[in-house]
């Protein structure tokens, strides 16, 4: 999915480059990284008290008990990016004139005779036991992106609403509307979610008709072919830095038809739809999840197997489908119809679709990761897209929570310590040690945030000296471009300049970026290591401290992680250090 010219908070496009060498890092950084196991060693003995004794599992407790205080605050998650635009870095221009819409007989879109409903899969590929676990409400696909109030009737440069109640795309205020599947569905899919809270009746009323519209809408402008339902795009669209995304009317993506299936799946369990609406809807998911059992050995296609035997599900299919992109946000957006879908039904050739789905997310996360900068946009390209890192972010997140996995959840965490949101509450505080301390000036935008064409190109730094520990506040926490992460000051005689993040010599003050596991996770300690484990108050500051060693490596649950004291912390939660934070660089997760 491609990126609109830009959001509030980072202008790049997934288009940009980044350099491939990184000029060395300049401020101090704890470098720190999950501490293996040598040869997988099995976890030891569970934290069970504080003992003084030196056998295996025995915990060194700091003298004195613990203060009294209230617990840290909880954190909230930076809000999410807006849904980047599908046709961003692209042309959109007219179909040719001998172009007619496409209709739901599957004339003049093809001439294939209409084929019978798929049974099988459509070949084999690889799967690592991957399954669609049950989710609360709050956690299922598209809880977290409801659409505003302000945004139900949408006038926009790219989206309007037609007569109908459906929302178009234009390349331009003057240029005329196209249906663009993937919109539309978004836009289904936050209503659907609004109205799942909302508690105006009125509200609630509009909110069910605008999902509805979009669904009749895809329903309308279906085509049938190969036993399936595909929504065509009517436009023209090339690619300026994408080669072979060069498509002619009517053309297809598995991002729309995956997400297809979770707009008709969660109507048709909506308690605002009537009995012949939500036949009509599951109707509907069965012709679009049809789609995703036919292979790419006809027109059209959305899924493939790569040459390494792994399932795509393709955002921008491309024949050959080898020079596909294998664009991964793309492909996850897509999974979630396949989480819906195979909960909503127990079809078990959907559990083995998702199923090898995950298999591929997981075998090539390493490709997607970019280390210590912004994950890549695709698999083909290789485009650094600092735009669409945190999507990744949350992506992976939402795998974690709908397969139960911890390796989704390991892959988060190493993508939000890589590049981390940048975005800080207002006043946060940073605490910076007497001492000596230099600080930079970067070449960002007027916010502080990264521009493709600056680079964070260095443009003047100064030394400074505190004779007693100072507080300042921040309003950017980021990884500046070929360097650390760092704090940007925005109040008193620094304000503008950027201070390197250095525990405990420069830090925030407070806990940020919080990740919530469900299931639980576990770390490990590892054996013959002297680890001090922290409680913190209300205000941030640290109220307890307890410090402990193990013969054996041993184990302990956790069920959340954030930068506390600006450090990835993990909070146990569970045995005697239940409520205590242990820096994640002093523990292994998950074994890895």
């Amino acid at each position: 999915m491609a990126e609109s010219g830009g959001t509030a908070r980072n202008r790049s496009a997934p288009e940009s480059s980044a350099p491939e060498h990184r000029a060395p890092e300049r401020s101090t950084l704890d470098r720190r990284g999950f501490i293996r196991l040598a040869g997988g060693t099995a976890l030891g003995t569970a934290l069970t008290g504080t003992g003084t004794g030196t056998g295996a599992g025995a915990a060194q407790a700091a003298p004195g008990p613990p203060a009294a205080a209230r617990p840290l605050p909880r954190a909230s998650l930076p809000p999410l990016p807006p849904l980047p635009d599908q046709l961003s870095g692209g042309m959109v221009t007219p179909p040719a004139p001998s172009v007619r819409a496409p209709r739901p007989d599957g004339t003049p879109a093809t001439a294939a005779v209409r084929a019978a409903r798929p049974d099988a899969l459509p070949f084999a590929f690889h799967g690592n036991g991957y399954t669609a676990t049950e989710l609360p409400e709050r956690l299922r696909p598209w809880r977290d992106r409801p659409t505003p109030w302000s945004a139900v009737t949408p006038d926009t440069t790219h989206t309007y609403l037609d007569p109908d109640g459906v929302i178009m795309y234009r390349p331009r205020r003057s240029a005329p509307g196209y249906d663009q599947p993937v919109t539309q569905i978004q836009f289904g899919l936050g209503c659907a979610a609004a109205y799942r809270t909302t508690t105006n009746p009125a509200r609630r009323a509009l909110y069910l008709r605008r999902a509805k519209a979009q669904a009749k809408r895809l329903i309308d402008r279906r085509v049938e072919a190969r036993g399936a339902w595909y929504f065509p795009y009517p436009f023209d669209f090339t690619h300026g830095s994408h080669s072979g995304i060069s498509y002619r009317a009517p053309w297809y993506s598995g991002m729309a038809q995956g997400e297809a299936i979770s707009l008709f799946v969660q109507l048709s369990l909506l308690d605002g739809v009537t009995p012949e609406e939500r036949a009509l809807y599951r109707t509907a998911a069965d012709g679009a999840f049809a789609s995703l059992l036919r292979s790419d050995d006809g027109e059209p296609w959305v899924v493939n197997r790569d040459d390494e035997g792994y399932l795509w599900i393709q955002e921008y299919p491309v024949d050959p489908p080898g020079t596909s992109d294998r664009t991964y946000n793309g492909m996850i957006f897509a999974m979630f119809g396949l989480w819906d879908y195979a909960r909503m039904t127990g079809n078990t050739l959907a559990a083995r679709l998702y199923d090898g789905a995950c298999t591929t997310v997981d075998h090539y996360f390493p490709t997607l990761r970019n280390r210590r900068w912004a994950s890549y946009y695709c698999l083909t390209h290789r485009i650094p897209a600092p735009s669409y890192h945190q999507h990744h972010i949350n992506l992976y997140r939402q795998l974690h929570w709908q397969t139960g996995s911890p390796r989704f959840a390991h892959m988060s965490d190493l993508l939000t310590d890589d590049h981390p949101s940048g975005i800080l509450p207002e006043g946060s505080p940073v605490v910076l040690a007497a001492g000596t301390h230099t600080l930079y000036r970067y070449d960002t935008d007027a916010d502080g945030d990264f521009v493709a064409a600056r680079g964070d190109a260095e443009l003047a730094r100064r030394t400074v000296s505190f004779p007693r520990t100072t507080r300042a506040t921040a309003n950017r926490r980021r990884r500046i471009m070929g360097r650390g992460v760092a704090y940007r000051i925005d109040s008193g005689p620094h304000a503008g300049w950027w201070a390197g993040e250095s525990h405990p010599r420069c830090h925030l003050l407070g806990e940020y970026l919080p990740s919530d596991y469900r299931p639980g996770r576990t770390l490990t300690f590892p054996a013959g290591s002297v680890v001090t484990c922290h409680r913190y108050g209300a205000d941030g500051g640290t109220t307890a401290t307890r410090t402990v060693a193990f013969d054996r490596a041993s184990g302990a649950p956790f069920d959340r992680r954030s930068v506390v004291d600006g450090r990835p912390m993990c909070r146990i939660a569970g045995g005697a250090l239940e409520g205590f934070w242990v820096h994640a660089g002093d523990v292994v997760t998950d074994g890895r």
